[in-house]
């Protein structure tokens, strides 16, 4: 929604580039977890996964803005 209301294609890769470094923080955060709570391993698996896609999703339209 943030990047949505952006005020500029530059100000719209800016905030898409931000979702996607808070999504790599996510990423951290569920392995560090999953160390932390090794019973949680399979349901943290899975959110890490989820959050790998944005990643990709994310990059994908930083890539696709430069062009």
């Amino acid at each position: 929604m943030e990047a949505n209301g952006a005020s500029s294609k530059r100000d719209f890769r800016s905030k898409v580039y931000i979702c996607k470094k808070e999504a790599q923080e996510s990423q951290h955060w569920l392995r560090m977890l999953s160390v932390a709570a090794p019973q949680h391993t399979a349901d943290l698996r899975v959110l890490w996964q989820e959050c790998h896609e944005l990643v990709l999703i994310f990059q994908k339209i930083t890539s696709s803005l430069n062009h």
